[in-house]
């Protein structure tokens, strides 16, 4: 579906009264010139197309050339309200508190002292502060200088685990770990080199304790080291003499003794799957298979794995679909929503008309889609009685830039109970670092990347690894016969199969690099299911390799799987009866919904924007209405989280907690093309 949304997508979604906080006293008359639509006179005046039809009720019906139009004072944020009742003040010399608001807080916004504010307002805060309370606020001048106030207190770092100091010496002698296990997560830029150095060991140490960085280091995995933080001053004396390499057969040796201590054994149950146990013991997936090699040719039913001794998390249960039932609509809940209108990067663009960028500028497209189905959210929101105030913001965002810091500063998003947004990665772990020390949830609404990690990010797409591993772990489970098609370009995906899923079998290519028949037939096994995973995107490899499972179907039962989206399945030379009569196996972000609920859900966003849904509003409106769900019941955002999965219009939230940071979201759909020519839900 081609992404083509105007600014009609900015049309009133709103069939409940909201209240636009910016102050609207004075009026502007705009004669309609031609081609102008209401998005783009909206988007002339920095207002919204709600606050047009709100003076001229008439224009919703159409509107005509050299009509006039009354538009209400610009407003650079939109607060939305979801009731007329919302109480605002504007006397300077109070302040309503907000939820998550402190004293300390509140003296730092107006300038004065906690003293003071205390003194400001007698026996109303002798049993502290409550939101909704409405307190005087003293002049600046009043009391003792801010700055003489108590400081909020710096977090402590809690340094590693150290069974017995380290001493410092000119020469320190290494030591092996003792006590209690002490780990080290690799950050970006790290080295083997400089991780020895710094707990006080050598590199080959540091790999007998880590088989598994031998040949990798990648980002995020949890060492096992010394436990002897050095001191920089060791740092800075002469290295100490080389020591002579201990026999192999010693070093494995006290290697075992060492690690049984904290290890215990676990017996795989049916479903799980290496990242499910994984996740279970707050471990990665590469250090559960460095501490038990042979699931390097898969998990199996039985298996008996060594696991870190008394690490593994309590299961918790989750509830399909119990979010609707469990609205609570009496505490009212603050959600911010985070999106890259850019508008001053429009309102300085002296070359492009608004109307000529909107033709090519695609980000600005995929936001007024996202902003659509978020709008078509808070509409559903007020329609079930949610009790949610809600900021729309311009993050103002480049890949390498955005003004969060700002939005945070000035519109104290601190007190929200959840905020969506930004889109770029780097963005939302900024707005997520800043938000830390109030826990506030980040939502990461489109951005597949990772990077830094916070307790309070909540990675909304799923990861491309994950996808890989789901489709893999699915093949598994039905005990396929697996072999992979990788084309010479697709380097990468031939590692990851060698090193992650070493139990299947990569089919030969000529010297040339192309397809051999005979090289994928006898592979085929005639008791199983013989998937082919196929990474290429060369549409002669793709027709070659089809060609033969199709030929094969009459002695062997195969089936066709990509690991992700692939354009060149779309070209008229591979039609789509190939890839039916294959059953395309693949792993989704979202599924296809021909439910009721689904094609009103389509009915209405097309009467309204006069055009269907494309993937970026759909992924809007779930993405907002989760939030929104989750919100509004009696447990914390993070509480829901924990026990609750949702399932929305496409797209599927089912978080879980990683092992040292955040959340992530496993909800993965495993599809295939049917006979019928539809996709369904592998099961």
């Amino acid at each position: 579906m081609k992404n083509r949304i105007l600014f009609s997508i900015f049309l009133t979604m709103f069939s409940f009264v909201f209240t636009v906080s910016a102050k609207q006293e004075k009026y502007t008359k705009h004669t309609v010139a031609k081609g102008e639509t209401i998005n783009m006179i909206a988007q002339k005046y920095k207002v919204t197309p709600y606050d047009i039809y709100s003076l001229n009720p008439d224009s919703q019906n159409g509107i005509q050339l050299n009509s006039v139009l009354l538009i209400p004072a610009s407003a650079s944020v939109v607060v939305i309200h979801s009731s007329q009742n919302a109480t605002q003040t504007s006397n300077p010399n109070s302040h309503l508190v907000q939820p998550k608001e402190t004293l300390y807080s509140i003296s730092k916004q107006y300038g004065v002292t906690i003293d003071a504010l205390k003194a400001a307002n007698g026996d109303l805060l002798n049993n502290g502060l409550k939101i909704g309370q409405n307190i005087k606020i003293p002049t600046s001048g009043s009391g003792q200088n801010v700055a003489a106030s108590k400081p909020v207190e710096t977090p402590k770092v809690v340094a590693p685990v150290v069974s017995k100091p380290a001493v410092v010496k000119a020469a320190p002698k290494v030591e092996a770990p003792k006590g209690e296990t002490t780990y080290h997560i690799i950050e970006p830029k790290e080295t083997k080199y400089g991780i020895s150095k710094k707990y006080g060991m050598t590199i080959p140490e540091l790999e007998r304790l880590n088989p598994a960085i031998v040949n990798d280091f990648p980002i995020g995995f949890k060492l096992v080291v010394s436990g002897n933080v050095v001191n920089q001053a060791v740092l800075e004396t002469p290295k100490p003499a080389v020591e002579t390499p201990k026999p192999v057969a010693e070093t494995a040796t006290a290697e075992t003794t060492s690690t049984k201590k904290y290890l215990e054994e676990y017996v795989v149950k049916p479903k799980e799957t290496i990242a499910t146990i994984a996740n279970d013991y707050g471990i990665s997936e590469q250090e559960l298979i460095s501490l038990n090699p042979e699931l390097k040719r898969g998990i199996k039913l039985g298996m008996i794995l060594r696991v870190p001794k008394g690490q593994r998390k309590e299961p918790v249960k989750k509830e399909q679909g119990n979010l609707l039932k469990t609205i609570n609509t009496n505490a009212r809940k603050q959600l911010a929503l985070l999106l890259p209108f850019n508008i001053s990067k429009i309102e300085s663009d002296t070359i492009n008309s608004t109307q000529a960028r909107l033709k090519k500028d695609k980000f600005l497209n995929l936001t007024l889609d996202f902003y659509s189905g978020a709008l078509m959210a808070i509409d559903s929101a007020k329609v079930l009685g949610m009790n949610v105030d809600i900021k729309i913001l311009d993050s103002q965002e480049t890949k390498n830039s955005s003004n969060v810091a700002t939005l945070v500063q000035q519109n104290n998003l601190q007190s929200m109970d959840a905020i969506v947004g930004p889109f770029y990665q780097s963005n939302v772990e900024k707005l997520a670092e800043l938000l830390e020390p109030t826990k506030t949830p980040v939502i990461s609404p489109l951005s597949k990347e990772s990077g830094k990690k916070y307790t309070n990010l909540y990675q909304s797409m799923p990861s491309a690894e994950l996808l890989r591993s789901s489709i893999f772990d699915f093949m598994k489970a039905k005990s396929g016969n697996i072999i992979a098609v990788v084309d010479n370009k697709k380097g990468s995906v031939k590692q990851y199969i060698q090193e992650m899923q070493p139990n299947v079998r990569i089919a030969g290519l000529s010297p040339k690099g192309t397809f051999v028949a005979d090289s994928l037939k006898v592979l085929f096994q005639k008791d199983k299911l013989n998937y082919v995973v196929l990474a290429s995107e060369s549409t002669g490899m793709i027709l070659a390799t089809t060609s033969a499972m199709l030929a094969a179907q009459k002695e062997y039962q195969v089936q066709l799987v990509i690991l992700e989206q692939n354009d060149t399945f779309d070209f008229e030379e591979i039609s789509l009866t190939r890839l039916t009569k294959l059953k395309l196996l693949y792993p989704s972000l979202s599924r296809p919904n021909e439910t009721d609920e689904a094609n009103q859900f389509d009915a209405k966003y097309k009467k309204i924007n006069k055009i269907i849904p494309n993937q970026y509003a759909i992924r809007g409106f779930d993405v907002t209405f989760d939030t929104l769900l989750r919100l509004s019941q009696d447990k914390t955002f993070e509480e829901t989280i924990q026990v609750s999965p949702s399932e929305q219009i496409e797209n599927k939230f089912d978080y879980v907690q990683n092992a040292t940071y955040g959340y992530s979201n496993n909800g993965i759909y495993i599809l295939y093309y049917d006979t019928d020519l539809t996709i369904k839900e592998a099961l």
